[in-house]
C-alpha cells in the first residue's frame, strides 16, 4: 500500500484535536528509503515539536490507525522519558546490563500494548468500520 499524504494530514488534524494535542507542531514527513517500521514520532519536548514519519510502503494497511498510535506516543512521552530516566537510576546506564535490559523490555511491551489497545479503543469509539491492522 502506497501512502496518501493529504489523507495523514487528514487524519493528523482530527486526531490532534481529539487527543488535546493542538498545541504541537507536528509535521508529516514520508520515509521513501527502506525501512522496516510503518511509522515512528521524534519529538522534542521542550519546543512542542514533532515529526510523525510514515513509511512510504508500510507493512500497516489502517492510516488512521498509524496516525493515532504515533500521537499516542506523543501523549505518554513525557512519561515514558521519566520511566526510562527510573530505569538508568535504578539499573545504570549500560545497556548489556541484564537486570536492566530485563526491565526495559518489559517496559517497552508494555508501552507499546497499552497504545495498540487505546488506538484499538479510540478506533472503535469513533465507529470506525476499517480493519486493524496492528497485532
Amino acid at each position: 500500500m502506497k501512502v496518501n499524504k493529504e489523507k495523514i494530514e487528514e487524519y493528523l488534524n482530527r486526531w490532534q484535536d481529539i487527543l488535546r494535542l493542538r498545541d504541537w507542531d507536528i509535521v508529516i514527513k514520508i520515509v521513501k528509503t527502506k525501512w522496516r517500521k510503518s511509522g515512528d514520532i521524534k519529538i522534542d519536548l521542550e519546543d512542542k515539536k514533532a515529526t510523525l514519519l510514515v513509511n512510504h510502503t508500510p507493512r500497516c494497511t489502517n492510516l488512521e490507525e498509524l496516525v493515532i498510535h504515533e500521537l499516542l506516543h506523543l501523549k505518554l512521552y513525557a512519561m515514558d522519558q521519566m520511566i526510562e530516566g527510573l530505569l538508568s537510576i535504578v539499573f545504570g546506564e549500560k545497556e548489556d546490563d541484564p537486570k536492566r535490559e530485563f526491565a526495559y523490555t518489559q517496559f517497552m511491551v508494555v508501552l507499546e500494548s497499552t497504545v495498540e489497545d487505546l488506538t484499538k479503543g479510540y478506533l472503535t469509539a469513533t465507529g470506525s468500520q476499517k480493519l486493524l491492522s496492528f497485532g
